[in-house]
């Protein structure tokens, strides 16, 4: 069979719903895309869960099912993704979970869950709270992502991931951090772990109320960074690396961790630089770049692109809506760069819906296409939610996307003989 190349753009967060300012069209559905409606008139298109019709997913989840992964069979926490994703390095029986670094009253209500989106001075915040002493000898590894993201690592004896998160989710303004507890209460593991976690948190505030970056932010009237909040505890698993599963040379675009560390963990090589800010204010332009390069040395790219996600969150539909529009324009630079070239599938995607009105992730199904230049097309003409209702493709989950995408390549496998 033939081989071909291919390239999957993931907007994080770009599904949905209807946003009265703009005429009850979703985001997507207002912003003019002409490049990408080049793609969609010319590929198949449809709508993809990113795990099962009603069922909400994280980010890591979302991305795990994008990188061909069943989440209900493999999924081991959010944790140790992105301490993968850091660089850190994850022993058997060690507990790694993501944090936020976040602004609290004194009575630990929430004001902030990701301190104002802080941008600098987390590295010397990390450097204050990595290695950390607890109790019965534990010691935490910690590391800073991108902005407010961060890991830490609990290492010692007899620990347990199955314990809650202290995250309250969102919306938090106002909202107590939640004590951290064991799943199963009365085992012991988990509850001395649950005890360990909290501990730990009540250590980060003690740690980062006073320290200068924060009296600087104070100063400057940004939002101190002043505890940390946890959530998606694991530990390490082996699995199967879709990069060797499929023979494939791959690689991954992204700014975020969590991103990365799954990149790793699929056997894709991790690529990520100074720009990629996991943010609207991303350097598209570098990314783009950077994924005609990687094109040129590989089979396969994901590119990753956060800015959508960020919107949504925010609630911020013009500035969503005027971000779609500007990836569309570097869509173009892309296509522009590899004309005339026969060998090459490019399809879209998203992990999960973030709509601004909800401020949070849903389980709405996202539209998604595959185009190619020898692909059976349908009669879907633009991007937009209610438009990919009716196309080609149907409605599918995130793993079968991507190898819907790896059978036109060519590169999958016959079940049978």
């Amino acid at each position: 069979m033939i081989r071909k190349k291919g390239i999957l753009i993931i907007l994080d967060g770009l599904a949905d719903r209807p946003i009265p300012e703009l005429d009850n069209l979703t985001p997507l559905e207002y912003a003019k895309t002409p490049n990408f409606d080049y793609l969609i008139r010319n590929g198949i298109s449809g709508l993809v869960y990113p795990a099962a019709p009603g069922v909400r997913v994280g980010t890591d989840v979302g991305i795990l099912g994008l990188f061909g992964y069943n989440p209900f069979k493999v999924y081991w926490g959010r944790g140790p993704i992105e301490a993968v994703g850091a660089g850190l390095v994850l022993n058997k029986g060690d507990v790694a979970v993501r944090c936020n670094f976040a602004t609290v009253d004194e009575e630990f209500r929430i004001i902030d869950r990701r301190a104002g989106r802080i941008r600098s001075g987390t590295n010397e915040l990390a450097k204050a709270l990595d290695g950390m002493k607890l109790d019965d000898d534990v010691v935490v590894n910690f590391k800073e992502g991108t902005e407010h993201r961060a890991v830490a690592i609990f290492r010692g004896n007899e620990l347990s991931a199955e314990i809650t998160d202290s995250d309250p989710g969102i919306p938090a303004e106002g909202k107590k951090i939640k004590e951290v507890k064991a799943i199963t209460p009365g085992f012991t593991f988990a509850d001395k772990t649950a005890f360990l976690f909290n501990q730990f948190i009540r250590k980060s505030y003690e740690i980062l109320k006073n320290h200068p970056v924060n009296q600087e932010r104070i100063k400057n009237n940004l939002l101190p960074a002043n505890i940390l909040i946890t959530r998606g505890a694991g530990m390490k698993m082996k699995v199967r690396k879709i990069a060797e599963r499929f023979n494939i040379n791959a690689s991954a675009i992204s700014g975020e961790t969590v991103v990365i560390g799954i990149a790793k963990i699929a056997g894709f090589n991790p690529v990520t630089k100074k720009g990629m800010t996991s943010n609207i204010d991303t350097d598209l332009e570098l990314k783009i770049n950077v994924a005609l390069q990687e094109l040129e040395k590989n089979d396969f790219v994901i590119l990753h692109i956060k800015g959508t996600d960020i919107a949504g969150h925010d609630n911020q539909p013009l500035k969503k809506m005027e971000f779609i529009q500007k990836i569309d324009s570097f869509i173009g630079v892309f296509l522009d760069n590899i004309k005339g070239k026969d060998d090459i599938y490019i399809a879209c995607s998203s992990d999960h819906a973030t709509p601004c009105r909800i401020r949070d992730h849903t389980a709405d199904p996202v539209p998604s296409f595959i185009w190619g230049k020898d692909l059976l097309t349908d009669n879907v003409t633009s991007f937009g939610e209610r438009n990919f209702f009716s196309g080609g493709l149907g409605k599918i989950r995130s793993n079968e996307f991507i190898l819907t995408l790896l059978d036109f390549m060519g590169v999958t496998y016959k079940l049978g003989s």
